[in-house]
């Protein structure tokens, strides 16, 4: 028998028109476009960190339930581990909690603008999609928020705080009446809190055995391991229960866990790292806030989102041939016209500010 050629099988019709998520990964010398943390881990962390690889079993499958990761992660936290999942960035925590709670006949609620993934795997597992829209100053409005959910019924409703890519930190009061709404709806809400710990408050506050709420989290940013891949869930048990039936067996790399339990006793470095991105965050806002032609968002996460009066493609094209790569949010929805910049160290935004002094008199005018 010959096999036949030139018929591809497809995939879903709904997937058709789906494009992945991407963000341009160039070489340059001052790369301020994925919210990375610009510090590399302690030295100290990545002595202990090979030393306990040495002695890894590697014959043998991972823990599944990451008990030794969920234990000093939980008492971290203050929180029990039955009331965590750890899962392979923040992004497989969404992914997991949409494969349980979404799919085909039921609906996820989103905040627009918002972090583009929570859309993106909301489609991906044939979840119906909602869209709320946030004001003019990307906050969202608790009243109309809430009633927007008791109408439509969701099974799921996300609210990134802070928010990316608009750094919008929401109030516990907003919170709290989304949580209400999600109760009274039989929801689930999922608090997206990536950039937690640069905001004020967190709503890792309300997690409650008797509250359908869950936190998402990562190691990403303030630990300095995002080539670890290192996410988690703070939720009612009853939650993780639910999500520990979907996640994929074995999913969690021992090295990761290793590393997520050693990062951990390295908190006064962490806290250290977060005290000096907001103080160079508010020195960041303040020196855009001066130059004509740019209006810097107040932000609580480690970036800001800074409207141009010109052509914000044109300076982002302008900046990487400086070598400075910022994220182009210019042709995105509700953000037209806006640049995102990672806060990086002190010499990191003198390089871009000197950069972009160069070049904004170009896009805007003098």
């Amino acid at each position: 028998m010959s096999a036949q050629t030139g018929k591809r099988v497809q995939p879903r019709e709904d997937l058709h028109a789906l494009e992945g998520y991407h963000s341009p990964q160039v070489d340059v010398a001052v790369r301020l476009n994925t919210n990375e943390s610009p510090y590399a881990p302690p030295p100290e962390f990545v002595a202990r960190y090979t030393e306990q690889l040495a002695a890894v079993a590697w014959h043998r499958y991972p823990d599944r339930g990451a008990r030794d990761l969920r234990n000093a992660l939980g008492a971290f936290l203050g929180q029990s581990p039955e009331r965590l999942l750890c899962a392979n960035g923040s992004n497989e925590v969404l992914q997991t909690l949409l494969l349980t709670y979404g799919g085909v006949g039921r609906r996820a609620l989103m905040f627009e603008p918002t972090y583009a993934l929570h859309t993106q795997i909301a489609r991906t597992t044939a979840t119906e999609i909602v869209t709320g829209e946030r004001a003019d100053d990307f906050t969202i409005d608790a009243v109309a928020a809430a009633a927007l959910m008791r109408e439509t019924q969701p099974s799921i409703a996300f609210v990134c705080s802070p928010n990316n890519p608009t750094g919008t930190v929401e109030p516990r009061e907003t919170v709290e009446q989304l949580l209400d709404a999600a109760s009274d709806v039989g929801a689930l809400l999922v608090v997206d809190e990536a950039y937690g710990e640069f905001a004020p408050w967190t709503a890792l506050e309300l997690v409650s055995d008797d509250q359908p709420l869950v936190v998402v989290r990562t190691y990403s940013k303030v630990w300095s391991l995002a080539a670890v891949r290192l996410g988690f869930a703070v939720a009612p048990t009853w939650v993780i229960e639910e999500l520990e039936k979907v996640l994929l067996p074995y999913t969690l790399s021992v090295p990761t866990q290793v590393a997520g339990t050693v990062a951990l006793d390295f908190r006064r470095e962490m806290e250290r790292r977060v005290a000096s991105l907001v103080e160079e965050r508010g020195r960041l806002f303040a020196a855009l806030s001066e130059r004509a032609g740019l209006e810097p968002v107040p932000s609580g996460a480690n970036f800001l989102l800074v409207r141009v009066s010109g052509d914000a493609h044109d300076l982002w094209e302008r900046l990487l041939a400086r070598g400075v790569l910022v994220r182009d949010f210019s042709a995105w929805p509700r953000v037209e016209g806006c640049l995102r910049i990672t806060v990086g160290t002190a010499a990191e935004s003198d390089a871009f500010l000197a950069a972009l002094d160069a070049v904004l008199p170009e896009v805007v005018g003098s």
